[in-house]
């Protein structure tokens, strides 16, 4: 009697320690869910953040591409108006080139 009562209680205490082990591995899987589900959720958050950037960058991009064309095309404009003002002070009979050099643009 007295070893089943022996065995019985070992029987208990093995079953109380697996159910603690149990509980403490579903709680540790719960807690590794949700780790994941925040890691997906900052991935996905900083991808957007990130094509975001990259369409900023790209944006940004086609604009200095835009002010360089501008620049150059007002290069042209103002190269072309010189050659013009160069070409009137030489066909001007009543010119005087030393008034040339007090010009302003």
């Amino acid at each position: 009697m007295e070893v089943l009562l022996i065995v019985l209680g070992v029987l208990a205490v093995a079953l109380i320690a697996w159910v603690i082990v149990r509980k403490r591995r579903d709680s540790r899987r719960e807690e590794a869910r949700e780790l994941r589900k925040t890691a997906r959720s900052h991935e996905l958050e900083a991808d957007r953040e990130e094509a975001g950037a990259q369409e900023r960058a790209a944006r940004a991009k086609r604009e200095a591409a835009a002010a360089e064309l501008q620049a150059a095309r007002a290069e042209n404009v103002r190269a072309e108006a010189d050659a013009r003002e160069e070409r009137a002070a030489d066909v001007d009979p009543d010119g005087d080139r030393e008034e040339e050099g007090t010009r302003t643009r």
